[in-house]
């Protein structure tokens, strides 16, 4: 009897970690260029929150599960709820991310689970009213 391959994952089919470092950088990219939203990120070096992103995505996705292995559960919201994450926020992650999927040319089937995806998470860690 032969052993059964394990499913490709979608962060298989999309191009795994190549995809995925292409996707954040190209995201932070952005984030780097806009002060309102980089008003949300603390330090100085945007390389460790690109590192920790990526990791997350990649096991989200079906990747590696470094990112537990080096953070514990990804408690998304909670993770969030130090930051004051208002609407207008909300809106200008969604464009970089939205933009930086733009960048890897998928199918349309992977594009749009990927834009479903950030959409959904984007909207669930508004946690502050617009000022």
């Amino acid at each position: 009897m032969s052993a059964q391959l394990p499913a490709e994952t979608f962060y298989d089919q999309v191009g795994g970690p190549e995809t995925f470092h292409r996707l954040v950088h190209e995201f932070y990219l952005g984030v780097a260029d806009d002060p309102e939203l980089r008003a949300l990120y603390p330090e100085a070096d945007l390389g460790p929150a690109e590192v920790r992103l990526r990791m997350f995505l990649e096991q989200y996705f079906g990747g590696p599960t470094t990112y537990s292995q080096q953070r514990g559960h990804p408690r998304l919201r909670m993770r969030h709820v130090p930051y004051a994450v208002t609407t207008a926020q909300r809106d200008r992650w969604l464009t970089h991310m939205l933009h930086a999927v733009d960048t890897l040319d998928l199918d349309e089937l992977h594009d749009s689970m990927m834009r479903d995806y950030f959409t959904r998470a984007a909207y669930s860690l508004v946690n502050a009213p617009d000022e």
